[in-house]
């Protein structure tokens, strides 16, 4: 086996040439290692060994370009915090190419931090090594916790120094998702009123995302639609989770249906649905409750984009688009309350369900109490005398809680399944370990300033498990103690 080999296959590369710049990485001063993500290499069909070789992380720093690869920037438009822009496009990013994994699945390779591209805009087309860390740590939680995401394939440090608020160390992510096509992608030929553009790139999207939508009435419809469920079931695991992603513009929402840039993303310690961290949304237009609406608002930005696919009569493509839109709601409520039944431990809808969780969230948002630990803490009470490891250390449970509680017990009491059951099932809903602003700095901060990835690669580890609380790992359970909170999230541009 050559272990060099890439199992290239690129579909993006044979769309026409002006939907991206075709330009090779920019080589660095001096590329090192820093993790490689063993198991998804395997899935993918590369060799975790060479990866982590010199040979390997040259490739991996864009030092060299491995055969079969097609190098490219795509180009894209987008809504940033309500505002469009009519071209962006990967501003330090270069996309090797689509590989075929073990499975039959097509992944996107790109480098992450690679150098300057025609849609830099004036930067420098690097990354910061605390950005990269970031990225990984969040990105592979993401995948562990179920959550539908771009993936971290490896991370390597260039020798070099890029420049932002102080000098700091550069670094190059190898990221994977399914692709890297966005609503923007099509905000950039709907601008330009492209319609052939429009059908290639809606095509294309249908036969790599929604293969099964080709045969529809209205293949473009169908894809809009898909589009719509795939969002609402995405938004809900994020709401579900205390997952802020504070950057939702319609450039960095996929047709694929995963999370991608994880800049100043955050996981909430106290709950309150108006949380922000993000430093530069002054006007919380991405806090936690608004999230939903605005996946709803990229989507009839999307629905708009798609209008000249839709249907001959302008008018009628409007009412096909509105209709399609108008079923996110429905389509989040309905995941959002599923998921919300799997983390209390309940596996039978009933009527009131919806007030009892309601009821719920006023109370942990007057408590302010720990997103995570709470609900971790109310799978240990589905069970009181089972023998599995707690965290009542971590979270006593608030006296206020006491009648809610009583009032969800007695909803368990109206289900067949066991107690045992129920709490095995809990458990696996609700997680023990997150990636916490706190802990996610404090790796970052011992990587940029003193060179250690010791708590960078503990931190990953740790969270490959999330749902397996040890007692031993209980410092990164924790919430933040006071001088520990991180109050703002930063772009890693």
């Amino acid at each position: 086996m050559n272990t060099a080999a890439w199992p290239f296959d690129n579909s993006y590369a044979a769309l026409p040439e002006h939907f991206y710049t075709r330009q090779a990485p920019t080589p660095v001063a001096a590329p090192g290692p820093v993790r490689v993500n063993r198991a998804l290499a395997t899935t993918l069909g590369l060799d975790p060994d060479w990866l982590a070789s010199p040979a390997g992380t040259r490739v991996l720093a864009g030092n060299e370009v491995p055969p079969g690869a097609a190098p490219l920037a795509a180009v894209y438009a987008g809504h940033q915090f309500g505002s469009y822009n009519p071209q962006l496009g990967d501003g330090r990013a270069i996309l090797l190419g689509e590989v075929i994994d073990r499975a039959g699945e097509r992944f996107d390779i790109q480098l992450k931090g690679a150098g300057r591209t025609p849609y830099s805009r004036g930067g420098d087309g690097r990354a910061p090594l605390g950005p990269v860390l970031r990225e990984y740590v969040v990105s592979e939680a993401m995948a562990t916790l179920g959550v539908p995401t771009s993936r971290a394939l490896a991370a390597v440090t260039t020798g070099e120094t890029v420049y932002r608020d102080r000098p700091l160390p550069g670094a190059v992510l190898t990221r994977v998702a399914r692709s890297h096509i966005r609503i923007g992608t099509f905000e950039f030929f709907a601008a330009r009123r492209d319609t052939d553009a429009l059908r290639a790139l809606a095509d294309h999207v249908i036969a790599r995302h929604y293969p099964a939508l080709r045969d529809a009435a209205n293949p473009p419809l169908a894809l809009l639609q898909g589009a719509v469920e795939r969002q609402a079931a995405l938004v809900s695991q994020w709401q579900l989770l205390g997952f802020i992603h504070g950057v939702m513009n319609t450039d960095n929402m996929l047709l694929s249906g995963e999370t991608i840039d994880y800049g100043p993303c955050a996981f909430m310690d106290a709950f309150h649905p108006d949380t922000v961290f993000s430093s530069i949304d002054h006007g919380g237009r991405y806090a936690y409750r608004n999230q939903p609406a605005i996946a709803h608002w990229n989507l009839a930005v999307l629905a708009q984009s798609l209008l000249p696919l839709l249907h001959d009569d302008p008018e009628e493509a409007v009412k096909l688009a509105q209709g399609a839109v108008d079923t996110f709601p429905d389509h989040f409520l309905a995941a959002h309350q599923r998921g919300l039944n799997r983390k209390l431990g309940l596996t039978e809808a009933r009527e009131g369900d919806r007030e009892l969780a309601e009821e719920l969230f006023e109370l942990m948002a007057g408590e302010r109490v720990d997103f995570t630990l709470f609900f971790r803490r109310l799978a240990d009470f589905a069970a009181p005398d089972s023998a599995a490891a707690t965290v009542e250390d971590l979270f006593p449970m608030p006296a206020r809680f006491l009648p809610w509680m009583q009032r969800w017990q007695a909803r368990c009491g109206q289900e067949s399944t066991g107690a045992g059951e129920r709490q095995a099932a809990m458990y696996r809903a609700n997680p023990a370990f997150i990636p916490r602003n706190h802990l996610v700095e404090e790796a970052i901060a011992a990587a940029v300033d003193n060179g250690d990835f010791t708590p960078f690669h503990a931190l990953v580890e740790r969270l490959a498990a999330p749902f397996d609380y040890d007692p031993a790992d209980r410092r990164l359970a924790l919430p933040p103690t006071p001088e520990q909170m991180v109050h703002q999230t930063f772009c890693g541009t």
